[in-house]
């Protein structure tokens, strides 16, 4: 919402301005210009990469539009269900986890969260990460180590779309003067015409520059640094997760470890204690009301 929040000042800011110093508004739609420009950035984008990183772009740029899904509600979402997995292997071993590590799409612990479990690579983080420490072989140094590699790994992927649409944007403003240049070729061939058909097509040759600058600094460049940060929002509940994971291996019990993690979460959006607490005390009494009813 922020962001077409921010386009919309943006072009309104530039229009509004040139309107007010009295401008006339139709002399800036060129077609032809915009056809220029934007066709050579996407074809500058075709080529220098694969079709995944294509798709990951579209996929990045729809979720610019879109509201964050690490908010405060999300994250004491992922508290309380790594809580109810550690309190389960506390209570059981891991033998008491295992299916649902191995199938967490029928695990009564993950369906609960539908927005974890819809999230393909956080969901195999945590399995992978748990199936890992389930083993027992491995020291909780070398697990926090696998971890480590696998987000920088998964970070590296998500950076990938965000410097292609870095790299488009900063071909606009070039590819704006090739615009520009073509529109003065254009310009020459009518010289010794009408003094009005000549100013049109400068003022045209013009707002090709324009148009790549505006395109570059206005448009392109913000959404790839906002794809940048959504990368970043998802490599830190990813660490939060790592956290905990570590924490609850090397054997501190799973209310500490998730308030361990807990203080890894970014300020803006981290639960109160109280907050993880109460919800963490419910989770707990839960399996507990359960035989009961049995």
């Amino acid at each position: 919402m922020f962001a077409i929040i921010g386009i919309l000042v943006v072009f309104g800011a530039v229009v509004g301005g040139y309107l007010m110093e009295k401008g006339h508004i139709l002399v800036l739609l060129q077609p032809a210009e915009l056809v220029i420009i934007a066709g050579a950035a996407a074809g500058t984008v075709l080529v220098a990469n694969p079709t995944h990183i294509l798709m990951e772009i579209l996929a990045g740029l729809k979720g610019v539009f879109g509201n964050s899904k690490f908010s405060k509600a999300r994250y004491s979402e992922v508290l309380q269900m790594m809580f109810q997995v550690f309190n389960a292997a506390r209570r059981g071993g891991w033998a008491a986890v295992e299916g649902d590590i191995e199938e967490p799409a029928k695990s009564k612990i993950f369906t609960a969260y539908p927005a974890t479990l819809a999230d393909h690579h956080m969901l195999a983080f945590i399995c992978d990460s748990l199936r890992t420490a389930a083993i027992g072989a491995v020291e909780p140094f070398d697990l926090d180590q696998m971890m480590e590699l696998d987000m920088d790994a998964h970070h590296h992927a998500a950076a990938e779309p965000v410097a292609a649409l870095s790299t488009m944007a900063d071909s606009l403003p070039g590819l704006g003067i090739v615009a520009a240049v073509l529109g003065v070729v254009i310009t020459m061939g009518a010289l010794g015409g009408p003094p009005e058909e000549i100013g049109h097509k400068v003022a045209a040759a013009l707002v090709g520059t324009f148009l790549g600058i505006l395109l570059c600094y206005g448009l392109v460049g913000p959404l790839a640094a906002r794809m940048s940060k959504q990368a970043d929002e998802e490599k830190s509940c990813h660490h939060v997760l790592r956290v905990s994971i570590t924490s609850f291996v090397k054997g501190t019990p799973p209310i500490v470890a998730v308030e361990m993690a807990r203080r890894a979460v970014p300020p803006h959006v981290r639960p109160t204690f109280k907050e993880v607490e109460d919800a963490c005390r419910a989770k707990r009494a839960e399996p507990a009301a359960a035989p009961a009813t049995a």
